[in-house]
């Protein structure tokens, strides 16, 4: 208790800074410098430890998207004088040959999709609403706030710093699953309602910024519980019931469709 309690301190006294978009407060334990570094080497790990698909329609769709929604984040972060906060974003994107039903978006940009999930998609539109969630989770700092609270729980409140010389594989573990990346170790760790409802507003107006119709995703959704009444896919057990997620999602469409409209 003594640890938790000097590392919920330590939290205050590092970071607080506030969700694009949503303006929410935060706490983050973990520099983002460290975040970058410990995302490049869990990408890699994921890479190498996993077949690429030979699919080149779905390597291009998911690219060309990419590409699209991180032209979206970075023109939005640069006009309101946030440049900074993405400036170290090295953009990836790679379609992994497994029939999991799963997208996940590290911190700096290094997004998996795998194909399983491309039927689900259907479409350009349909890969940019889930490429959009995944981002952003990323950019909303949702794999800081969860590696923070890993750490005061499972490490006393270590720092990363220490974790990393001292629990090298421990640390490395912790972060795939707060990347929201743990099935690979027969771990996984949904998203709270709060991040997921934060990533499915984040989501709609990042797709809708990068000229992608909103409206869309409500049609993603639809289809994706029409797969929920088969054995549940990963990309279900992690995130809230698809009805759920609609009602919040048509919440948010007007605003979401002002940025679309501006787009056109």
């Amino acid at each position: 208790m003594k640890y938790l309690s000097l590392f919920l301190i330590s939290v205050i006294s590092v970071a607080c800074g506030t969700v694009p978009f949503t303006g929410r407060t935060q706490f983050t334990a973990v520099p983002s410098s460290q975040m970058l570094t410990l995302s490049e080497s869990s990408y890699q790990k994921v890479l190498k430890e996993n077949k690429l698909t030979d699919n080149a329609e779905y390597r291009a769709q998911v690219k060309k998207v990419g590409q699209n929604i991180a032209h979206a984040v970075e023109s939005y972060f640069t006009k309101r004088g946030m440049k900074d906060e993405i400036s170290n974003y090295d953009w990836e994107y790679h379609v992994l040959a497994s029939d999991e039903v799963n997208a996940w978006c590290m911190p700096g940009g290094k997004i998996a999709f795998y194909e399983g999930i491309m039927p689900v998609c259907q479409d350009e539109t349909g890969v940019a609403v889930v490429m959009a969630h995944e981002v952003a989770h990323a950019i909303a700092g949702h794999g800081n706030e969860r590696m923070s609270q890993q750490l005061a729980v499972q490490l006393g409140g270590m720092a990363l710093s220490e974790a990393l010389q001292k629990e090298k594989e421990t640390t490395q573990n912790l972060a795939m699953v707060a990347f929201g990346v743990g099935s690979q170790l027969g771990v996984m760790l949904p998203y709270s309602r709060l991040h997921e409802k934060e990533a499915d507003e984040m989501g709609l107006y990042l797709m809708a910024m990068a000229g992608y119709d909103p409206r869309e995703s409500i049609s993603f959704w639809q289809r994706m519980m029409r797969e929920g009444q088969t054995p549940v896919p990963e990309f279900l057990s992690t995130h809230p019931n698809p009805e759920n997620r609609i009602n919040n999602l048509e919440k948010h469409m007007e605003k979401a469709m002002a940025y679309y409209n501006a787009k056109e």
